[in-house]
């Protein structure tokens, strides 16, 4: 795929041994050709570089987004809002934002191979499954984007974590963390504390039951999972970074509400 420099040239950087937060950018387009020299296997102990592991994340979120919008019947003008809304969370440039359309507009194919493409994610990201979490959650906001997910939505979503390897019980759960955050945006009023703080455990996927201890370790897993820096460590895109730092910020938060609340110290 050397031809991934040559078409998109200094816009698709991607940081050598760095993830989180959006995929690419602006100044790394020189990292990003260097990098497509190195031969998959030379770059990482586990035998995909991180530049690698980078380009195949980049490509299959943005394909496999174009694929779930269009698995429905046709895409909607949320669902292409919502597709932008990631690339502008990830500060992608004209010319990224181009290839990222390109890639969405691949994935709307009724022959593109979904399984293929979402095994080279789960085969270049296996060790990092903090990594194809987050790509999860960006494909279910995604199919949030209209206000309800159809059942081919839910349907598809549910074979791509089955390809991933994961519980299709992680879809409901990151849904309802979704569902909860676009809720608070798009309130008239500010929710009630009560309202707050049930959602701070939905966030932290604790009960509200849950002892202490229980809830300091929810919290450490997860700012462990999410944390820029150990995702950066992981090797997710560069320009991943942005969402990365909502999540921890989302989770610091909702620690510090049920923290208080508790009288922990």
């Amino acid at each position: 795929m050397a031809w991934i420099g040559k078409v998109a040239g200094a816009v698709l950087g991607y940081a050598a041994a760095r993830w989180p937060g959006a995929v690419i950018g602006a100044i790394l387009g020189h990292q990003f050709d260097r990098g497509m020299a190195v031969r998959p296997g030379t770059g990482a102990p586990g035998g995909t570089s991180a530049v690698e592991r980078q380009r195949v994340f980049f490509e299959t979120t943005f394909m496999v987004m174009g694929h779930l919008a269009k698995v429905d019947g046709r895409v909607s003008e949320a669902e292409i809002d919502a597709a932008r809304a990631v690339m502008q969370r990830m500060r992608l440039d004209e010319g990224q934002t181009r290839l990222a359309m390109e890639f969405f507009n691949t994935g709307k194919r009724a022959d593109w191979p979904l399984l293929e493409q979402v095994g080279r994610l789960r085969s270049a990201c296996g060790r990092h499954p903090q990594l194809l979490r987050l790509f999860l959650e960006i494909e279910v906001d995604l199919a949030l984007a209209k206000g309800s997910v159809s059942a081919a939505e839910r349907e598809l979503l549910g074979r791509i974590a089955d390809a991933l390897g994961m519980n299709r019980l992680v879809i409901m759960h990151l849904e309802a963390i979704l569902r909860a955050r676009r809720a608070h945006g798009a309130a008239a009023t500010p929710p009630s504390s009560e309202v707050k703080l049930a959602d701070a455990y939905e966030v932290l996927g604790v009960d509200a039951r849950a002892s202490d201890r229980e809830v300091k370790t929810a919290y450490r897993r997860l700012m462990n999972q999410h944390h820029p820096d150990k995702q950066a460590a992981r090797g997710l895109p560069e320009s991943m970074l942005g969402i990365a730092h909502e999540r921890t910020r989302e989770i610091r938060a909702a620690y510090e509400l049920v923290r208080e609340a508790r009288g922990m110290r």
